[in-house]
């Protein structure tokens, strides 16, 4: 996936101002990851050792069947097989959650030395999602990161088989101006179909980039 100067120097600048403008207005995360606090861009961790929360046993990476930006059928599992895997559910109107989420991996891809991954972003609020928007505010990350949609009971039955908790609509609100309850926790799956880690708002850039170095080379269920 090629990336220029220009769109890492603005990855990076997107990390760093979301980060320090987080104040957790409205996109209340299931996961409680708007408690977290900001990150920071360093880790000690030794090279060996995962910055992620362990997952006890590994979880399998889930089957589903959801709808691209291009309108074409996204199998999940099929089109990530034997890839390094990242999955997170939320939703384009969240005014902070997602976008510091998204601009953190975003930017630890963007170093030079990460292994690339496949990063999948499925909305929980098709409703206002279009495809369109989707994929125009995905495009602010990084243009190879896939989006996907569809019916509120095909996202339901994703977050289901990725084991996350269902996303909900707070109350009040309006029909066009409304905030979500959602699953605040990205998952990494390793080459292998494993998750071993979770990660939320807390995990820094370079301990994304620290994990995904390890789990990249997680070929073979141990």
């Amino acid at each position: 996936m090629a990336r220029g100067l220009g769109r890492r120097t603005t990855i990076r600048a997107l990390a760093v101002a979301a980060a320090v403008a987080l104040a957790a207005v409205g996109c209340r995360s299931s996961s409680n990851s708007e408690t977290s606090a900001a990150p920071t861009d360093e880790t000690s961790l030794p090279p060996g050792q995962l910055a992620g929360m362990a997952t006890t046993p590994p979880q399998a990476k889930p089957s589903f069947v959801l709808t691209d930006t291009a309108g074409q059928p996204y199998d999940f599992a099929a089109e990530t097989a034997g890839k390094l895997t990242v999955l997170y559910f939320g939703y384009t109107n969240c005014p902070d959650i997602c976008q510091t989420t998204m601009s953190q991996i975003a930017a630890a891809l963007s170093r030079d030395g990460t292994p690339p991954a496949t990063v999948v972003f499925v909305t929980v609020d098709p409703a206002r999602d279009t495809p369109d928007v989707l994929r125009s505010w995905l495009d602010h990350f990084d243009s190879g990161f896939v989006g996907l949609t569809g019916t509120p009971a095909a996202v339901g039955a994703a977050q289901q088989a990725a084991k996350v908790p269902q996303a909900t609509r707070q109350p009040g609100g309006t029909d066009d101006n409304y905030f979500m309850s959602h699953p605040g926790a990205v998952l990494i799956f390793a080459p292998d179909g494993l998750g071993y880690t979770r990660y939320d708002l807390s995990t820094s850039v370079s301990e994304y980039q620290h994990d995904l170095g390890i789990l990249a080379d997680r070929t073979t269920p141990a």
